[in-house]
């Protein structure tokens, strides 16, 4: 099976020795031999690589090359999370170093398990035939994961200190307008409405309706038992995961299930598998999540909006790394039209 890596990527590799002599310092059960280094293509945020010592495997994941913002990409909150949540929540892969000593190899890092499978995104994988049966069942497994998460007792589990709850949603809308403000390279005239829009509607949820939150919780990171696709084995890419409202992660999640009545363009930006005839529509994921939880969804679409703002935020910080000339990955030169696209079909949406 396909471990879906490349060659590492020009400018973003390592010493490999050195961090081979650094793992076997803290790692018990590393066999002998050289550290084989694969990187994930996919993601475009921090670097992540596969590790292979004869037959040992593990996942190593770093910050971006270049500045970050303040307390982005803290590979040391993101491994302390895990550790606490994987006992809890074990589709949450189990931490097994967390470097915080930069002079390993630039940059903090966490070392965590490897949970082999197939990741799904703009298409199923090879020989697989999409039907109904099997749409449904990973419409079902993706939405009872994401609520299995939104179960977890925070408190009892050491989470508390991961976030704060009173007031999350303003400090959310505060950031990432603040964010996309520092970020900003190309005029865009919705930018300006959509933000007004945003702020004067921001639901005031009390601290007792707060979860765990992925924060980025979509199809590909998400991981499917390659025997049964309708199984999900593990929850991958936590670095942005806190203590905060369940209804901004079910929206982050539903912005990503493309449906193929979207505009054309939003399609082209978020390929996805959701299109194909045989998977439901967002609305019934929808309608799932809020029988499954029991939650009022109300006012997701407020939150629906926001979610796309926050996307086109995401893409916009990483296209100006690579207007600044801080990253040269191909991938992101034509971010500036994605914002523009996720920007007005943001503004456009009716609430």
């Amino acid at each position: 099976m396909s471990d879906n890596t490349i060659a590492v990527r020009e400018g973003e590799g390592f010493d490999a020795a050195g961090v081979l002599e650094h793992l076997r310092a803290q790692i018990p059960g590393i066999p002998a031999g050289e550290l084989e280094v694969r990187q994930f293509p996919t993601g475009a945020s921090n670097l992540t690589y596969l590790l292979r010592v004869d037959g040992w495997t593990a996942v190593l994941r770093r910050p971006p090359l270049g500045p970050v913002a303040p307390r982005a990409h803290d590979m040391e909150r993101e491994g302390k999370l895990l550790q606490r949540l994987n006992a809890v929540f074990p589709l949450a892969p189990r931490p097994l170093l967390i470097c915080t000593d930069a002079e390993v190899i630039g940059a903090p890092f966490t070392v965590m398990e490897y949970r082999p499978g197939v990741v799904v995104d703009a298409r199923l994988p090879n020989g697989v035939q999409a039907t109904p049966e099997l749409a449904r069942a990973m419409a079902e497994a993706v939405v009872d994961t994401l609520v299995e998460l939104h179960r977890v007792d925070y408190r009892a589990a050491g989470l508390a200190e991961m976030g704060r709850p009173e007031g999350f949603m303003q400090r959310q809308v505060d950031g990432w307008i603040g964010r996309y403000q520092k970020a900003a390279t190309d005029q865009i005239p919705e930018v300006e409405p959509l933000i007004r829009r945003i702020r004067d509607r921001v639901p005031q949820p009390g601290a007792a309706a707060a979860t765990v939150i992925h924060n980025d919780f979509k199809l590909k990171n998400l991981i499917f038992d390659p025997a049964d696709l309708g199984r999900v084995t593990a929850v991958v890419d936590w670095e942005m995961a806190t203590v905060g409202d369940p209804l901004f992660d079910l929206a982050i999640f539903l912005s990503y299930w493309t449906d193929p009545s979207d505009p054309p363009a939003l399609q082209a930006l978020v390929p996805s598998v959701t299109t194909l005839p045989q998977f439901p529509a967002r609305g019934e994921l929808r309608d799932l999540y809020a029988r499954k939880s029991g939650r009022d969804l109300s006012g997701l679409d407020w939150y629906m909006t926001f979610a796309y703002f926050k996307l086109a935020v995401i893409l916009q910080q990483i296209y100006a790394r690579y207007v600044r000339g801080q990253t040269r990955d191909p991938r992101f030169a034509g971010f500036g039209h994605a914002v523009r696209t996720l920007i007005v079909h943001a503004e456009g949406r009716q609430e």
